[in-house]
């Protein structure tokens, strides 16, 4: 079973069929470096504090509250016991509502996952949904609710338990067209795009996340060490700017290791050739 304290307990609902699970964080922050506010002078950590943006004030503790904006610099404050007013219907369920092929799930509204495991006396019944799943090759979509929202979830069969994403809403997300509208549509010759393709094939691999490693978290946990060494930090220049491609060609045949003497476009040789035959 699992260890560490779980997120979040309740029992998923599929018809008449119900188990008891809980919830636990899929990834964690906890290892990267983290700054706090601190004094210039002493490097202990500060407390902070809010003021009126009017009168410049301390706000006391007692006094501090939630403002929604309800238009351009007007808010309306409501206190926590007004927000209980907010009645989401399930607190405690994972109401399963639809299962849908995992392809047709848009990858812009994963947010952030969970693993499901069952307790000791609900292992059959979780077994029973999590291989239903497996066979039909299907992800379920369910309504949850933790930190005072009501989620949508994405849940899937994953090694012995199941894995839960949460999903963005879809007032949440923004149409590509409104970003990518500027782009132009050149007319790409098509040896351009089948040495761009011979690229992509020399580096073909398979995902492994273990390679890929946090070159800035690397470095910052040096000057931190080097900093508390008592050595001086200097800014390091900037790198060369390369983005400007001038003979976007010539730079795809170097990246493929070819001369430009032994990869000439085909219509280039055509007319030196058309050009010695005429000589």
């Amino acid at each position: 079973m699992a260890t560490g304290r779980a997120y979040w307990k309740g029992y998923p609902k599929l018809s008449l069929v119900t188990c008891s699970v809980a919830l636990y964080p899929a990834s964690s922050q906890a290892d990267k470096t983290h700054s706090t506010g601190s004094t210039a002078r002493l490097a202990t950590a500060c407390v902070s504090r809010w003021w009126t943006r009017e009168t410049g004030r301390v706000v006391d503790k007692e006094q501090k509250g939630r403002g929604y904006e309800v238009s351009k610099g007007k808010y309306v404050e409501i206190g926590p016991e007004e927000l209980d007013a907010v009645e989401v219907e399930s607190t405690h369920t994972i109401d399963i509502d639809v299962f849908v092929p995992e392809e047709e799930i848009d990858k812009r509204y994963y947010e952030r996952p969970y693993y499901i495991v069952p307790d000791a006396k609900s292992e059959e019944a979780f077994a029973v949904i999590r291989d239903a799943m497996k066979d039909k090759g299907c992800v379920a979509l369910a309504r949850i609710v933790f930190a005072n929202r009501e989620h949508i979830m994405a849940i899937e069969p994953w090694g012995k338990g199941l894995l839960g994403t949460t999903l963005r809403y879809d007032y949440e997300g923004r149409d590509e067209r409104d970003v990518f509208k500027g782009i132009p549509s050149p007319r790409v010759p098509k040896e351009m795009v089948q040495l761009a393709s011979h690229i992509l094939n020399k580096k073909a691999g398979h995902f492994d996340p273990a390679k890929f490693k946090d070159e800035y978290e690397l470095a910052l946990r040096k000057l931190v060490k080097r900093k508390a060494a008592g050595k001086t930090i200097e800014r390091t220049e900037p790198a060369e700017d390369r983005s400007n491609v001038i003979d976007l060609m010539a730079a795809l045949q170097q990246s493929l290791g070819r001369g430009k003497d032994r990869a000439q476009p085909r219509s280039k040789a055509r007319k030196q050739g058309a050009r010695h035959k005429a000589g």
